[in-house]
């Protein structure tokens, strides 16, 4: 059996790309290694093609193309060359690879050329720092995450309830914890969902994971010896969403304080971990220093800890389940002004999440469990009393109900009714 090739993906981010076409600034799509910018670039591009437009596609992992970006006339002679003087679209595949790219495209930009650029990257340094100051004005950045858990329900359910989600995970819950069994087992990568075999999915993960360490971290810290940085992910893969002690760390790996805080920062700005801090008013009783981490992609983290496919531990599931709820406070929250942290004191009080926005803050936690009736554990409670909100969450499996604590109302959501919630702040 060979990969669902014949099947696609629908993602969620082609239809702000389509709208984003008519407006002259570059579309500048980045993202993780594998995540399916390629894919949803060559959607894209066959829409056009549909709408009678005239495209051209280049990618720079190919020598072929390479040769077109030696200089910015050798490229727009290539373009003329395609298009005349006519209004044209133009695909750049993994534009990191070219030096200094974000120059080398604002020079073309503003030539004001009937051309329009949509142009792809995987989350290099290079591109998500430099890029974004060379193009200031004259992009707009799209952010493609692997596959999103509303998007891998859609296409498990053969995109029958597309308009109709709220209603099949209410009425099918127990096929809505299937899918969510497979995502906090498997995660979203494209290649992955794709695969029919766990002997399949391996493949393809341990390629990504290979992949990312030896080619881009490897090029990143310009070292060819990345043990110690495979490390460090296996350790976080190990402790998604604890307490992350930095001198743990350098003592359990051998390697500097300094070391192990670069190596963490290159695995944020890689899309691999996101750090959440610490939320805190009074300094002294809450813990301030260490922040948790979660991974982008719960396979990815699954791989690192040597449990991909088959995570079975009730506890190992809580984490994942915790981690993927972030995923989607920060799809709700995105462009919202909004910031996500977590609550822990001294004496071990601790709130899975807390949104803050502006003055108000509204503590979040996540329960992989089952209730019966609404109840509220010691730590909830404890940040009620000391923050007085007016809303709180408990995210469960499959309970919805509230209660009352003071003036705040603790609403008990099943996951996927967050999915549908127009805001949560």
């Amino acid at each position: 059996m060979g990969m669902l090739k014949d099947k696609v993906i629908k993602r969620n981010l082609l239809d702000l790309l389509k709208k984003h076409l008519e407006s002259p600034e570059i579309s500048l799509i980045v993202g993780p290694r594998q995540a399916g910018k390629t894919t949803l670039m060559r959607m894209l591009e066959k829409y056009l093609i549909g709408s009678g437009e005239k495209t051209i596609f280049l990618n720079l992992d190919f020598e072929e193309d390479n040769k077109y970006f030696s200089s910015q006339n050798t490229l727009i002679k290539k373009i003329e060359l395609e298009f005349g003087k006519d209004k044209g679209y133009v695909f750049i595949d993994e534009i990191q690879r070219k030096q200094d790219s974000g120059v080398f495209l604002k020079g073309i930009y503003d030539r004001d050329l009937p051309y329009k650029f949509i142009v792809s990257g995987s989350g290099s340094i290079e591109l998500k720092e430099k890029i974004h100051e060379s193009l200031t004005g004259r992009k707009r950045l799209f952010e493609l995450y692997p596959i999103t858990f509303a998007e891998f329900a859609d296409f498990r359910t053969n995109y029958i309830y597309s308009t109709r989600m709220q209603e099949f995970f209410s009425a099918e819950q127990e096929k809505t914890n299937d899918i969510l069994d497979d995502y906090l087992n498997y995660g979203g990568y494209p290649r992955i969902v794709l695969g029919e075999t766990l002997t399949q999915k391996l493949d393809v993960i341990n390629e990504i994971y290979r992949s990312y360490i030896e080619k881009d971290i490897a090029f990143l810290l310009k070292v060819e010896k990345v043990d110690a940085f495979g490390e460090l992910i296996k350790l976080l893969a190990g402790q998604v969403g604890q307490l992350v002690n930095y001198s743990e760390i350098s003592n359990t790996l051998g390697i500097s304080l300094p070391t192990v805080k670069n190596y963490l920062w290159y695995a944020e700005k890689t899309f691999v971990v996101e750090k959440v801090s610490p939320y805190f008013k009074n300094i002294r009783k809450e813990i301030t220093k260490s922040p948790t981490y979660y991974f982008y992609d719960l396979g990815m983290r699954n791989f690192a800890a040597g449990c991909f496919g088959k995570v079975a531990d009730a506890r190992d599931k809580g984490f994942l389940f915790q981690n993927f709820i972030l995923h989607i406070l920060k799809e709700k929250l995105y462009s919202k002004n909004a910031s996500i942290h977590f609550w822990r004191t001294t004496d071990r009080a601790e709130v899975d999440f807390v949104i803050k926005r502006g003055r108000d803050i509204f503590p979040v936690e996540v329960k992989y469990r089952d209730y019966a009736s609404p109840e509220i554990e010691r730590s909830l409670r404890n940040f009620i009393d000391k923050y007085d909100p007016l809303h709180a969450f408990v995210i469960t499996k499959g309970f919805s109900g509230h209660m009352n604590i003071g003036k705040t109302m603790v609403r008990f959501l099943p996951f996927w009714e967050l999915l549908f919630l127009d805001s949560i702040i």
